[in-house]
């Protein structure tokens, strides 16, 4: 894949505020070793290029039925449906839409047009203590084009970011390590049967890269990574007692002294929409937003195990 390494396709968000301090621009790549069945970027889960459809949109022209280059779009009851198996990511069809029902799911970039795109907003970076977050899916696929990416932001004083589930090789996330300011780093369940059913993957090489994550920072001199620790609440999977209990406990024997943020996640559906533009189903479709009194709950139970309050933090949406 050495086109890859020129060029990559990704969703670039500017003005987040909700991947790492102040204000921020994220980049999110395409390509995960995971499978979540919660999973908030389901475009982002293949490496492949994809396509978007929004029903609403669409005018009926059917121009992209012509358009298309692998018989990979028909006209059903609910508009124009996409054969992923059959779809090349061409964009033909995307490139032809008048209505833009049709568009790509991420767009290619070369890493100097990447950084051109962030420096438009290194202002606000400096102003709300910023910078810039990469994610996905898993970054770390990509690390040989992230790394000249962290490089030229780096030279630029940009505040960078890497948001990683953590399944990746550990050379490839030590050499990151060396770019970046923070790390966002997910803890989704310590139990490695739940794990793997719940995402694809056991927890195995989750579980040691931060405890070597960890064991680089302590060594560290001079300036040091941020870490912040996310963990999704998730209803009937993650947000349970036991895992976040499970979660604290790994966390207070093996990396509470690094830590500068544990974060509970609370559940969002809003992505159902995305799983909707993908034509994909969900298995949290129609879950609604936790409870107050659950989440708080579970805040007790990371807070008994000797977590410090003033580290742990719940976020996102919660029912009052």
């Amino acid at each position: 894949m050495s086109k890859i390494n020129k060029m990559l396709a990704v969703e670039v968000s500017r003005g987040t505020t909700h991947d790492g301090p102040g204000i921020r621009t994220t980049i999110f790549a395409k390509g995960c070793p995971l499978a979540c069945r919660w999973c908030q970027n389901p475009e982002s889960l293949s490496v492949k290029q994809e396509i978007w459809y929004e029903s609403g949109k669409c005018i009926g022209c059917l121009d992209c039925l012509q358009a298309c280059r692998s018989d990979a779009l028909s006209l059903g009851a609910a508009g124009i449906k996409i054969c992923r198996g059959k779809c090349v990511g061409c964009t033909a069809c995307a490139d032809i839409c008048p209505a833009k029902a049709l568009t790509p799911a991420g767009t290619a970039w070369t890493v100097d047009g990447l950084v051109r795109e962030v420096l438009k907003d290194k202002l606000y970076y400096e102003e709300s203590g910023g910078g810039v977050t990469v994610s996905g899916g898993e970054p770390l696929i990509h690390a040989d084009f992230l790394i000249k990416l962290f490089a030229k932001l780096r030279a630029e004083n940009i505040n960078i970011a890497l948001d990683t589930c953590g399944c990746v090789a550990e050379e490839t996330l030590m050499k990151s390590a060396r770019y970046i300011d923070m790390i966002l780093y997910d803890i989704k369940l310590i139990d490695p049967e739940k794990h793997t059913e719940l995402t694809g993957r056991d927890n195995y090489l989750i579980l040691e890269n931060i405890k070597l994550l960890a064991s680089y920072i302590r060594k560290m001199q001079g300036e040091k990574i941020a870490l912040w620790i996310r963990a999704p609440l998730i209803p009937g999977a993650t947000a349970t007692r036991e895992n976040i209990t499970q979660i604290a406990g790994f966390i207070s024997e093996n990396i509470l002294d690094i830590i500068e943020r544990w974060e509970l996640c609370a559940f969002n559906p809003a992505c159902a929409v995305k799983y909707i533009k993908m034509q994909k189903p969900w298995h949290y479709d129609g879950t609604g937003v936790m409870n107050q009194s659950d989440i708080d709950k579970l805040e007790q139970a990371a807070l008994s195990l000797g977590i410090p309050g003033d580290k742990l933090k719940v976020t996102g949406l919660v029912k009052q």
